[in-house]
């Protein structure tokens, strides 16, 4: 299974500046498996330390943390040697031990020569603390389509896309649009894209992901502290209904009768801190900086993973066999909008907002910050090109760029792009 962010890897690898590496994720995205596979195929050797399931190593982070003490320390305790440019020293659930994490400001200040990464969940991490500045930082999350794709054997439906082969694109367009329908019912949870790839069989999958989604509510109670749990599970639980209304702004008052922001403002940053919901804010002010702008009590809520809200959702396979678009249309289009905010997480750390007219009559889906312009982003779940409230923004303010994504084919008409959904993860290419 190829993971994109390999070749962020690489990069990190081969930098002259490189300092120790940390690897986020939500859990179960993939981080120790893509850390091995990388130790294993870019190494001579590598050292992997679990400091969640091997709680003896915590001993070697004591009171003396320097590189020289915790080197020594772990070529002793596995009979094995360390070489600075040869082998990576793997730190998973770095989160589970402080000390860890403390040891690498001082691998980044007194021995940058030594290859360390290190992984954590975000469940874990959001409680604890890194040293700023002193660490290099890639973010994981589920596949993307493009990777889906590639899982699935389909890599030359990936190169037609990411080489924005125009003609040919129209002319498997039906293949495309089936292939994405597959993706927001699989999702990007790498268990379930391997379970999807080796069996075909939809129903397995969806076991997979009820597993998942089981194990997520398990972690609350073994991470949260200090937070009611029930309301984490409430806000939660309560993100398919969100998502289904026409307007999908988050209400307090919908979770329970009377419910304030005050009341479950703990819990909201819990979850958004542990990467498990994306919290896209308003703002009526599309100027630089974005997040200057926002409206901060007015937001919408999507899930990490388009296949695990369709599993929350309880959406029935069948939806996904019919030979209509009707899926792209559920919840009133949030699957759609769910599937978007996913690809444009993967395109970076570009800061994401959604974009109201003073009067409440117009509304676009996303707005964006890309190189220094902002960009708004309109989603169509269908074939429809009617865009009220991108064409009153574009009216108002003359974005060098506008983006109207849908199941049409790909079009420029002079500031405006038309881009088929499944070709999003295209969209920085697109924008030059």
């Amino acid at each position: 299974m190829e993971r994109f962010a390999y070749a962020d890897l690489l990069k990190w690898k081969n930098s002259p500046k490189r300092k120790p590496l940390i690897l986020y994720g939500a859990r179960q995205v993939g981080k120790t498996w893509l850390l091995k596979t990388f130790g294993k195929n870019e190494y001579k050797s590598m050292m992997y330390l679990n400091f969640d399931t091997n709680r003896k190593l915590h001993q070697y982070f004591g009171d003396d943390v320097s590189p020289k003490t915790i080197i020594a320390s772990f070529e002793s305790h596995f009979n094995e040697k360390i070489s600075p440019a040869d082998t990576l020293l793997v730190f998973d659930e770095i989160q589970e031990c402080q000390r860890a994490k403390d040891s690498l400001k001082y691998f980044c200040e007194d021995a940058p020569q030594y290859n360390i990464a290190a992984a954590g969940s975000f469940l874990g991490i959001a409680g604890g603390k890194f040293p700023v500045g002193q660490v290099d930082e890639i973010i994981l999350y589920p596949l993307s389509f493009y990777e889906f794709l590639s899982a699935a054997g389909q890599d030359k439906l990936v190169n037609i896309l990411y080489g924005r082969k125009i003609r040919l694109m129209k002319n498997i367009h039906g293949l495309l649009t089936d292939k994405l329908k597959e993706y927001f019912y699989v999702g990007g949870m790498p268990e379930a894209v391997k379970t999807f790839a080796e069996m075909n069989d939809l129903q397995a999958v969806r076991e997979v992901q009820e597993t998942i989604l089981d194990n997520y509510k398990a972690d609350f109670s073994k991470h949260i502290k200090g937070i009611d749990i029930p309301k984490v599970r409430m806000l939660w639980d309560s993100i398919p209904a969100h998502l289904s209304k026409e307007k999908k702004k988050f209400i307090y008052k919908e979770i329970k009768t009377g419910g304030r922001a005050s009341e479950f403002e703990n819990a909201m940053d819990w979850l958004v801190n542990t990467g498990l919901v994306y919290k896209i804010a308003k703002t009526t002010t599309p100027k630089l900086p974005l997040a200057s702008y926002a409206e901060r009590e007015s937001f919408k809520l999507y899930m990490l993973d388009v296949g695990l809200l369709s599993a929350k959702s309880g959406l029935d396979i069948s939806t996904f066999y019919q030979s209509n678009h009707e899926v792209f249309k559920e919840f009133k289009g949030a699957i759609a909008e769910q599937y978007v905010v996913q690809e444009l997480k993967t395109l970076g750390r570009l800061p994401i907002f959604y974009w109201g007219s003073d009067t409440g009559k117009a509304e676009v889906d996303f707005i964006i910050q890309y190189a220094n312009k902002i960009v708004p982003v309109e989603v169509k779940s269908d074939l429809n090109k009617k865009s009220y409230s991108l064409n009153v923004y574009m009216e108002a303010y003359k974005p060098e760029q506008a983006i109207r994504t849908s199941l049409n084919n790909f079009g420029i008409d002079n500031r405006l792009y038309s881009i088929p959904l499944y070709m999003m993860e295209s969209l920085r290419e697109v924008l030059g």
